[in-house]
């Protein structure tokens, strides 16, 4: 077996580590300074960045101006931003450009997924539900009416909702499918009432009141919204570990340099230990995501659903973040808190990122789920 990346999946982590050298973590005000959004868009000389390196189109097909990779590689290239806490929607849009390519018409390909590539549209996805708790499929109602359909509904805490130039809704039926709409900024019938992160990031909530949309703007292909929300778990799972990576770094130079009795603290048992247990939960996020980002790059069966893996990555994901942010906060003493340092950022994206997408809880629960539905010889 052949655990290593491939050369082009290497060369798109190379480019984002060359684009994001110059980001600095702290280059935004504070959530912890800034009342309301730490700012009103997304950072636009990054995303033209990424755009000028051709990563905003990894994984688009080459008549689409883009590179034909698959999740891993995007995965890389999401790993290297949260090192930075890069103030990019690139999970979203490249999610949801994926998403139209694999299921979507023929005219909502041609209107939207070479522009994206370029960096020249942004695309999002409402994945949280109505409150967060419950399934984003459930959240909104979808109806035909006609050669149209009609949305109702509210999805909240949508990423990047007032930058999107469109937003990928999912919405279930009466016959109980989940289709996946496509709306447009300030279409008829959609509005949006601001909302914030932890990480001090603007969201929006998404009210849909019979919002009209024609057929080709509704993607309605078995599996597509579960696909989609696959990838986007996937995604933040390489969020959570790219950012407890670089937390967990910058401890280890902290306790390096911090002294007491004349001696390192990293030297002390008892901080090595508590290094040495966090370094083992990024390894165990580490394998997990890789394992997720195959099966849906692969599309190889498995027995359980890929699903299942995402599952596995997503509570690792969760819970491994929170710990590690924690251990950090503990170990930093009362310096982590000095907002002055970025640390303080850090701990603030991971509980956004632990949370994104539902807690360890609610994979367990759907681990569970698929357990009971594939049992195990």
């Amino acid at each position: 077996m052949d655990f290593t990346f491939t050369e082009e999946q290497q060369a798109a982590a190379e480019a984002a580590k060359g684009v994001f050298a110059g980001v600095a973590p702290d280059a935004v005000p504070s959530p912890a300074l800034t009342p309301g959004a730490v700012a009103k868009t997304h950072d636009h000389a990054l995303w033209a960045g990424l755009a000028g390196a051709d990563l905003l189109s990894l994984l688009l097909d080459e008549r689409y101006g883009g590179a034909g990779l698959d999740a891993i590689a995007l995965c890389l290239v999401l790993r290297e931003s949260a090192r930075v806490l890069a103030r990019v929607p690139l999970l979203e849009s490249s999610a949801a450009a994926a998403a139209v390519q694999a299921f979507g018409s023929d005219e909502a390909k041609s209107a939207l997924l070479a522009r994206a590539g370029r960096g020249e549209i942004v695309l999002t996805v409402a994945a949280h539900g109505r409150t967060g708790h419950d399934p984003a499929g459930l959240a909104v109602t979808a109806r035909r009416d006609g050669e149209d359909w009609v949305l109702d509904g509210v999805q909240t805490a949508v990423p990047w909702a007032y930058d999107a130039d469109v937003t990928v809704v999912p919405a279930h039926t009466a016959t109980g499918r989940t289709v996946l709409a496509l709306v447009p900024r300030e279409h008829p019938g959609a509005g949006l009432a601001e909302q914030f992160s932890t990480s001090g990031e603007r969201l929006g909530e998404l009210r849909l009141e019979s919002a009209r949309l024609t057929a080709r703007d509704v993607i309605d292909a078995d599996g597509a919204w579960e696909w989609l929300r696959d990838l986007l778990a996937t995604g933040t799972c390489a969020l959570a570990l790219g950012l407890g990576e670089r937390v967990l770094r910058m401890t280890g130079e902290y306790t390096s340099r911090r002294e007491q009795f004349g001696f390192p603290i990293a030297t002390f048992q008892a901080v090595a230990v508590q290094a040495a247990d966090r370094y083992i939960d990024l390894r165990a996020m580490e394998a997990t995501l890789w394992q997720a980002a195959w099966r849906i790059a692969s599309g190889a069966p498995g027995a359980l659903p890929a699903a299942g893996d995402v599952a596995v990555a997503k509570i690792w994901a969760a819970e491994g973040v929170r710990r590690v942010v924690q251990t950090a906060q503990h170990l930093h003493g009362g310096f982590g808190a000095d907002v002055d340092y970025p640390l303080h950022r850090y701990h603030a994206w991971a509980k956004h990122l632990e949370l994104s997408l539902g807690p360890a809880a609610a994979h367990e629960e759907a681990l569970g789920d698929l357990l009971a539905a594939h049992p195990l010889a």
